[in-house]
This record gives C-alpha cells, structure tokens and sequence, in this order.
C-alpha cells in the first residue's frame, strides 16, 4: 500500500469585541465589533481563503481526484461568511462538490468546553455538525478538538458520538521516541482511530516559510516534498 499524506487546514475567525464603556451599560446591548470583524475577514478571504481554494480546485481537477484534503471550519467563521462575504462560502462549497474534501468535526466557537463540561462540548459539536450537513451535505466522521487538545476520554467520548477518528498534536514528550506519522490507538477505546499532527512539518509552512533566518529558507516544494519523503522513511 502507498504511503499517504493527510492535509488539513483549520480557519476560524473570532467574534472581536468592541469597546464598552460603564455609560452604555443598559442602553447599548450588543458587545461585538461588526465592522471589525468584516474588516478583518476580508483582507483574510481575499489574500488567503479565495486564492487558496481556487488553487486546491484546480489541483484536483489537475490530478483527476488523487489529490484529497481536509477543512476544519469553526461555526463561527462559517457564521462571519454567511453575514459579510458569502462568495467564500460558496467557494468551499465547490471544493465539497469535487468529492475530494473532506470537511472535520470540531466545537462551534473554537472553544475549550470539554475541558469543562462535556455537556456543553456535545452540544457545540453537534452544532457545528449541523451546520457543516447544511452546507457541504457531510456528516464529519473525523473530529479535530480545538487546538488539537486530547486525552483517552476524549477518545472514548468522541467514539461514543459516532466518530472514527480523532485528531491530535504529535508532542515529542507524549511520544516518548515513537514517530507522529502512525496510526494510533486509545486504550479505553475500541474502534476510533488517533491520527497525530507532524507539527515539524506543519510548522515549516505555518511559521518557518517566510523567515528569511531560517536555514531552509526558502522553502520550495522541491524542498518540502524531500521533508515529506525522509519522515516517510523514518516511519517505516
């Protein structure tokens, strides 16, 4: 079987407060700076959400549907794209119709609820399911926690859900020398499987790609895809 390389890309906008002040208490009820908020999402949306998946688009008609990836979009981002800019939500509508984009299960508000309330962490996930069948006509079956945040529970929690996989960040001290690009298994789970993030990789497009400090500066694809081949070999 070929090696395979699971891309994904997480988007989320927060809803930025406005300033208040004491005097407004009791006549002025909404917190939130609108303005902003479209301000900032569509210099986003035009310097990356648009031309990014423009450019996935044409990749998988390039390569006739080899090429596949993943989307994780907080239901709050989604909610900004209905309001301001619905040109890009239409756009991830057209990737979801290609068939080759898989778009991931998370909390509504990017939020830290299962740390708190298990309760109220089912209620945003099945939110977010909601709007995300709505949208893309997919039910997730992966679930990606905000910030990647995990423990056997949440394992055992997500499976009870339905889910059959989860996701999570591939931390050196938690590997204890076992390498991030496997497949893993929670012992108080039976059947969902854990897929780790190789944050090293992630990390030279997310961070390292514009520091001209940096000794693999610049980085290429050329460059990248060797990166990719030698952690596919130190995984074998």
């Amino acid at each position: 079987m070929a090696n395979q390389i699971c891309l994904y890309f997480q988007a989320h906008q927060p809803n930025r407060l406005k300033h208040y002040t004491f005097f407004e208490i009791g006549h002025d009820h909404f917190y939130e700076n609108d303005a902003l908020n479209k301000e900032v999402l569509y210099k986003v949306s035009e310097k990356c959400y648009l031309a990014a998946n423009q450019m996935f688009f044409e990749l998988i008609e390039k390569h006739k549907g080899k090429l596949k990836i993943n989307y994780s979009l907080s239901g709050i981002l989604i909610e900004q794209l209905e309001y301001f800019h619905p040109r890009v939500l239409g756009s991830f509508r057209r990737l979801a119709d290609t068939g080759c984009v898989e778009f991931l299960s998370e909390t509504y508000y990017h939020s830290l609820a299962f740390c708190y309330s298990p309760e109220e962490f089912t209620q945003q996930v099945q939110k977010h399911t909601e709007k995300i069948y709505h949208y893309f006509d997919q039910k997730p079956k992966v679930l990606r926690n905000t910030e990647l945040i995990y423990n056997n529970d949440l394992a055992k929690f997500a499976e009870e859900l339905g889910y059959k996989v989860i996701l999570t960040e591939g931390t050196d001290r938690h590997l204890k020398g076992r390498h991030p690009n496997q497949v893993f298994k929670a012992p108080n789970a039976e059947n969902i499987k854990i897929l780790l993030k190789n944050y090293k990789l992630s990390d030279d497009i997310a961070f390292r790609f514009q520091d001209k400090k940096w000794s693999g500066y610049p980085l290429t694809a050329k460059k990248f895809n060797q990166s990719v081949q030698k952690a596919v070999g130190e995984c074998v």
